[in-house]
């Protein structure tokens, strides 16, 4: 992972933070890397941020029972 792709998974987890106030910033943090974890071995890595965030969003605004269930 290059220096480019840290910083935008750091402005993933900031923004998400935003949007979720009513969660806790560590809740919201493990989820981006949860999320960035599933794409370490992505050969092509342009893509990897904007499917980290549309990912740690889904589990982030899903249903609790569905992400306990994952």
């Amino acid at each position: 992972m290059g220096e480019k792709e840290k910083v935008q998974i750091r402005n993933i987890t900031d923004r998400l933070t935003r949007r979720h106030p009513e969660l806790p910033a560590a809740t919201v943090a493990a989820a981006v890397q949860r999320s960035h974890a599933d794409f370490a071995n992505a050969s092509v890595r342009d893509f990897v941020p904007i499917l980290v965030e549309r990912r740690a969003r889904s589990v982030l605004t899903a249903p609790r029972w569905e992400v306990r269930a994952r």
